[in-house]
């Protein structure tokens, strides 16, 4: 679906919609979607800006970032967006490290802190599944486990230690290490 200029300066946009998993492409193997991605969303023309204010809510297969078992989570967001023209920022916030001319859409454009909160758009509007795919990455969580006492893998051998035992005998203590290996020895004779 294409949210559009033309459209909301007639009358303000409401959406509900739901996206099966595979509908939306996020561009990323880092997650998957494993249930329907419901959005409920609306649009409206702010004088230049597009203003989106909505939710959404689906479920996703994630990777266990210690042991890489996929990990299903809920997850559920709302967002309030503003969305400008890309025309709209001034010629002053363009530059060009090749030349002080014009800038185009190439090349590097800096923003002032006004502008750090707002996205922008290119053309007469912009994508729905273009907004509820950079919400759905802004939603997940930075690192997730499968369960919080997860053991992950064995540095040394890569036995899953969830699954299995660790296959690499004893290790050899760091040097560096040893008046704490030591310590720790004697501590434990003492507590038993």
């Amino acid at each position: 679906m294409f949210i559009g200029v033309k459209e909301l300066e007639r009358h303000p946009l409401r959406v509900e919609e739901e996206f099966a998993p595979g509908t939306i492409d996020f561009r990323t193997r880092d997650f998957r979607q494993v249930a329907p991605l419901t959005v409920e969303l609306a649009a409206e023309l702010d004088g230049n800006e597009i203003h989106i204010v909505g939710r959404l809510a689906t479920q996703v297969a994630i990777t266990c970032a210690r042991c890489l078992e996929p990990v299903e989570r809920e997850m559920a967001s709302r967002f309030d967006l503003h969305y400008r023209p890309v025309s709209a920022i001034s010629r002053d916030e363009r530059f060009d490290s090749r030349s002080p001319s014009r800038a185009t859409d190439e090349e590097e454009i800096a923003l002032d802190r006004e502008n750090l909160e707002v996205g922008f758009y290119a053309g007469e509007g912009l994508f729905l599944a273009d907004v509820v795919a950079e919400q759905v990455h802004l939603a997940l969580p930075m690192k997730v486990v499968c369960r919080e006492e997860c053991r992950g893998f064995c540095p040394g051998c890569g036995a899953n230690l969830n699954r299995e035992a660790c296959r690499c005998g004893p290790r050899a203590v760091d040097p560096r290490l040893a008046p704490l290996a030591a310590w720790a020895a004697k501590k434990k004779v003492k507590e038993s």
